[in-house]
C-alpha cells in the first residue's frame, strides 16, 4: 500500500452530508439484519424458507448489478440515492402496516413451508429493497470521488466504513432486537424512516453529479465496455472473483448464525443483536486503523488475512459456540473485512476513468456480490438436507462446515494472486 501523502485537503461539508446520509442507510439496513431473518422465523421454522428472504434480497446484486452501472453512468448520481431511498420507505412502511392488520401476524409459526399473504409480502418487499440497494449503492460509491481529493480517498473510506459499521452492526441490530421485543411492525416502521432521513440528506447536498461522456448507445455494449476494462486487468479481476467467493462465505456464515444462535446457543433476540455487534466493534476498529494497518502489514498480507479470518470464524462457531468467543471471532473478521474494502474501494475509485466508474463498478459488484445469494440459499439448503441424516442441532452446523472448506480453497486461489508483487500494478498515485 501507498505512504500516506503529507498534503491533506480538506473533506469539506459535502462529505460530512454523504457520510451521515451513509450512516443513517446503514443504521436501517443494520435494523434489517435482524428484522428481516426474525420475522421470518416466526412465520415459519423451515430453514430454507427463512434462506428464501435472504435470497430475494441478495438476488437482484446478481440480476441487477450490470445494468445498474449503465444507469449510474447515465443518470444524476445524486437523484438516484434519493430516488432509491424513498422507494426503500415506502416499501417498508407499508409492510409494516399490513403487519398492523388483524390476525396478519401468526401466534405460532408452522413447520413447514408457509403459504400464507405474510409471507408473500414479505419475499415481495425483500425484493423490491434489494433491487433499490443495489442502485442506490452504486450511485453512492461513484458520488464519493466527485466529492473527496483523490489523495485522501483511503481516509474518507475508512472513515466512511467505521460510520457505516458503527449503525450497521454496532446500533442498528441491538435496537432491533429491542423495538422487536416491543412490537414487530414497529422495527419495520422505523427501518423505513431510517432511509427517508438518509434521502433528505443527500438532497441537500448541491451540484450536478451527472458524468461528461459519449452519447449513450446500446446498454449492453455500455456493459460489454465496463466488463472488457475489468478483465483487461488481471488482478481487478481477480479482486472480484474472489470478493464473490468470499461473500457468499460471510452470507452463509450470517445465515447459518440466525436459527444456530436462537436453537443451538439459545439466545433471544436482543442477545443474537448484541452477538451481532461484535461485527461493529470490529469494522470500527478497521475503518479507523485501515492506513496503519496496511502500513505495517501490507495490503497482502490483510487481504490473505480477512479469508483466513472467515475460517477461524466457521470453525469457532462449530467446535467452541461460547457466545463471548464467537463475539471475538466475528471481531476479527470485522477488522480484516473493513481493511479488505479500504484497499480494494479505494483503488477502483482512484483509478477508474469517472465516465465508466459507475459500469466498472457493477461489474465488479455482478462478481463480487452476485454470489450472496446463492449462499444464503445454500446455508438454508444444507441445513434441510442435512436433517434427513442427522439431528436437527448438527444439521444446522452445516452451514459453517460448507464455509470452513470454501474458506480453505479460497485462500489457496488468491494466494498468489494477491501477492505483493501483484499489487503493485495498482499503484496508481
Amino acid at each position: 500500500m501507498h505512504d500516506i501523502v503529507a498534503d491533506r485537503p480538506a473533506l469539506g461539508s459535502r462529505f460530512h452530508r454523504l457520510l451521515l446520509s451513509s450512516g443513517l442507510a446503514n443504521l436501517a439496513d443494520g435494523i434489517g439484519v435482524v428484522a428481516w431473518p426474525w420475522l421470518a422465523s416466526l412465520i415459519t421454522r423451515d430453514p430454507l424458507a427463512i434462506a428464501l428472504v435472504g435470497v430475494a434480497q441478495k438476488l437482484p446484486w446478481f440480476l441487477f448489478a450490470l445494468p445498474s452501472g449503465v444507469i449510474t453512468d447515465r443518470f444524476d448520481r445524486r437523484r438516484l440515492v434519493i430516488a432509491m431511498d424513498v422507494l426503500r420507505f415506502v416499501t417498508l412502511i407499508t409492510l409494516s402496516a399490513v403487519m398492523l392488520l388483524p390476525g396478519m401476524l401468526p401466534v405460532i409459526p408452522v413447520e413447514d413451508f408457509p403459504r400464507d399473504l405474510l409471507y408473500a409480502l414479505l419475499l415481495l418487499s425483500a425484493l423490491i429493497v434489494g433491487f433499490a440497494e443495489v442502485l442506490r449503492d452504486n450511485s453512492a460509491v461513484t458520488l464519493l470521488p466527485a466529492i473527496v481529493p483523490h489523495a485522501r480517498l483511503e481516509t474518507a473510506n475508512g472513515r466512511m466504513g467505521s460510520l457505516e459499521t458503527v449503525m450497521n452492526m454496532m446500533i442498528g441490530p441491538p435496537l432491533a432486537g429491542l423495538v422487536i421485543a416491543l412490537a414487530l411492525p414497529l422495527a419495520f416502521g422505523l427501518y423505513g424512516l431510517a432511509f427517508a432521513f438518509a434521502g433528505l440528506l443527500i438532497l441537500s447536498i448541491p451540484g450536478e453529479f451527472r458524468t461528461e461522456r459519449p452519447e449513450p448507445r446500446h446498454w449492453v455494449a455500455e456493459i460489454r465496455e465496463g466488463t472488457a476494462y475489468l478483465f483487461a486487468r488481471p488482478l481487478l479481476r481477480d479482486l472480484a472473483l474472489g470478493l464473490g467467493v468470499l461473500n457468499a462465505i460471510e452470507v452463509m456464515l450470517l445465515m447459518g448464525l440466525v436459527l444456530y444462535a436462537q436453537e443451538v446457543m439459545g439466545l433471544n433476540s436482543a442477545e443474537y443483536g448484541l452477538l451481532l455487534t461484535g461485527l461493529a466493534v470490529g469494522g470500527v476498529i478497521g475503518g479507523l486503523l485501515g492506513e496503519p494497518i496496511l502500513r505495517r502489514f501490507g495490503a497482502s498480507a490483510c487481504l490473505r488475512a480477512t479469508i483466513a479470518c472467515c475460517l477461524i470464524w466457521a470453525l469457532v462457531v462449530l467446535l467452541v459456540p461460547v457466545p463471548v468467543l464467537v463475539w471475538a471471532a466475528l471481531a476479527l473478521s470485522a477488522v480484516t473485512g473493513m481493511v479488505w474494502n479500504i484497499i480494494t474501494v479505494s483503488l477502483r475509485q482512484r483509478m477508474i476513468p469517472p465516465h465508466l466508474l459507475g459500469r466498472v463498478n457493477s461489474v465488479y459488484r455482478f462478481f463480487g456480490l452476485g454470489t450472496m445469494s446463492l449462499g444464503v440459499f445454500l446455508a438454508g439448503l444444507s441445513v434441510t438436507l442435512a436433517e434427513h441424516f442427522m439431528p436437527r442441532p448438527q444439521a444446522l452446523g452445516m452451514p459453517f462446515i460448507l464455509a470452513a472448506i470454501l474458506s480453505i480453497l479460497l485462500l489457496a486461489g488468491l494466494w498468489t494472486r494477491v501477492s505483493p508483487k501483484a499489487l503493485a500494478a495498482f499503484d496508481g498515485r
